[in-house]
């Protein structure tokens, strides 16, 4: 398997959390650099979090820092999306990706920087 497969989506009052889980390829070959990103109806994608292969390093956007966190398990290859202080403006589907090449600050939130995508989970927030 080398698709990730999400899961952990819902709906959420403004305020709450949800944890995302992605399962990812076995071979660490393919997930050299993790990520979550998410799209809104009538928007384009946007790069939320990513973090290099061995956990050290994590990246953020600016909209959701301090509230997310990723994480990754390799002895488990999955990746974790910790979402806390939910807003409405967090809903949207939620992708995780997987890349052959290392995560580099100046490229982490492009979509292009990564090969395997997920089919997304719904995050849901209301007011």
């Amino acid at each position: 398997q080398v698709r990730p497969v999400e899961s952990g989506g819902g709906s959420v009052q403004g305020g709450g959390s949800l944890r995302l889980t992605c399962q990812l390829s076995e071979d660490s070959y393919f997930r050299r650099c993790m990520g979550w990103f998410r799209q809104a109806p009538g928007k384009e994608r946007e790069g939320v979090a990513a973090i290099n292969s061995g956990g050290e390093t994590q990246w953020y956007a600016d909209s959701v820092k301090g509230r997310f966190t990723i994480s990754r398990d390799n002895t488990k290859g999955t990746l974790y999306l910790q979402m806390n202080s939910l807003r409405p403006e967090d809903s949207a589907m939620y992708f995780c990706a997987s890349s052959r090449t290392y995560c580099y600050t100046s490229d982490w939130h492009l979509s292009q920087s990564f090969q395997y995508w997920g089919q997304g989970t719904q995050v849901t927030v209301s007011s």
